[in-house]
């Protein structure tokens, strides 16, 4: 335990009585004393408040304070087109091998603050940050700074249909927002003093919230205030981990990794067509190309199992006839739709709505069905 890092707001957890795990190498809250199941429906139901400032934020800062130089140089490593990108956009996008594989996902957005437009801000994956910090020094060029922020600024997420009212009562901007659009601001309210926080309407459980970013000691000041609110519990990684798989949301390592592609795990709406060729001039471009082309490949389905238990990651999946199809990458139980939910990869043929297969749970063969994603309603405010 000793060489796990925390975040700053580590000893509030503590405080409110969490239940710690190593996760990504920080001590992470994994539930509180309302335990997953109500945390999970909290968040549906009012606001939950997550603490990821284990994930990794980096800025990428062009020496001639051209947009372009540094857009035309991210398009080097991710598929999405980043050029288009106004200020106060983000997008989601994925860091790819050159064989086409996942390296990360991530969010990237070009800020919108007056006189820094030029730069494009990225939050990475907490397991991931340090590998992609060097995969972006190694191809950046000498005219683009990488500069990674961890040491200064906290991240979390403000999740549910009430966080837009809430948040709104530290500065009404921010519910002006409309989902995947950001800005830089002050929120002050109650607040003892203001605070500068980077505000992105999205997140990670399918409904409507925010994800803000501030400096370590600012962010304290902002959580405490934030938990005075009835509708506000504070949520941990187990609720946040059944609130994404309802959501249909991919987890990297489990979902996503080097082994697939962006087309095989279905996230071909985060690649624009004209970067859909073996030609759009980015690391693994073929292999997007190739598996656009080839529907033998794989691809990543939801998937309902008949009864109460759920089928856990690794599951077998096979056919009616028995014949293996494809394994199961993420289980649990969905609290919101009250059974077992799951998502895994299968062959091509298979992944028609409502095509019956069978997991095989301890030896035994459990009946199961192709099912469309999301489990759960995604509830992003649009305007």
């Amino acid at each position: 335990m000793t060489d796990l890092k925390i975040t700053a707001l580590h000893e509030m957890h503590k405080s409110l009585g969490a239940k710690m795990m190593p996760f990504a190498g920080y001590d992470m809250p994994v539930q509180y004393p309302l335990g997953v199941l109500k945390e999970h429906l909290h968040t549906r139901e009012k606001a939950g408040l997550f603490d990821v400032s284990h994930m990794g934020q980096v800025f990428l800062i062009p020496e001639d304070k051209d947009f372009k130089t540094a857009a035309k140089a991210l398009e080097k490593l991710v598929p999405a087109d980043i050029q288009s990108l106004e200020p106060g956009q983000q997008r989601y996008s994925q860091f790819l091998n050159a064989d086409g594989g996942i390296l990360d996902d991530l969010m990237i957005s070009r800020l919108a603050m007056t006189g820094y437009e030029h730069c494009l801000y990225l939050v990475v994956n907490a397991g991931c940050k340090d590998d992609d910090y060097a995969h972006l020094e190694a191809h950046m060029p000498k005219n683009v700074t990488v500069s990674v922020k961890d040491d200064t600024l906290s991240l979390i997420a403000l999740q549910g249909p009430r966080a837009a009212n809430i948040l709104g009562c530290f500065n009404p901007d921010v519910e002006k927002l409309t989902f995947m659009t950001h800005t830089d601001l002050e929120l002050s309210g109650t607040l003892d003093a203001p605070v500068w926080a980077h505000v992105s309407r999205s997140g990670y459980t399918g409904e409507d919230g925010y994800e803000i970013s501030a400096k370590h000691e600012d962010m304290v000041r902002l959580v405490k205030e934030l938990l005075q609110y009835d509708d506000v519990e504070p949520i941990g990684l187990g609720a946040r981990d059944s609130l994404r798989l309802e959501a249909g949301l991919c987890l990297y390592g489990h979902d996503i990794d080097t082994s697939v592609s962006p087309i095989e795990a279905g996230l071909i709406w985060s690649v624009q067509k004209h970067r859909r060729g073996a030609d759009a001039g980015y690391l693994g471009a073929k292999r997007v190309a190739s598996d656009l082309a080839d529907k033998s490949t794989k691809r990543l389905v939801g998937i309902q199992p008949e009864g109460r238990a759920p089928a856990r990651e690794h599951t077998e999946i096979q056919d009616m006839d028995g014949n293996v199809i494809g394994q199961i990458t993420s289980g649990g139980f969905g609290p919101t739709v009250g059974s077992p939910v799951a998502m895994g990869y299968v062959a091509r043929k298979f992944t028609k709505a409502g095509t019956p297969v069978q997991l095989m749970v301890r030896g035994k063969a459990r009946a199961a069905k192709i099912a469309k994603l999301p489990f759960a309603p995604h509830n992003y405010f649009r305007g």
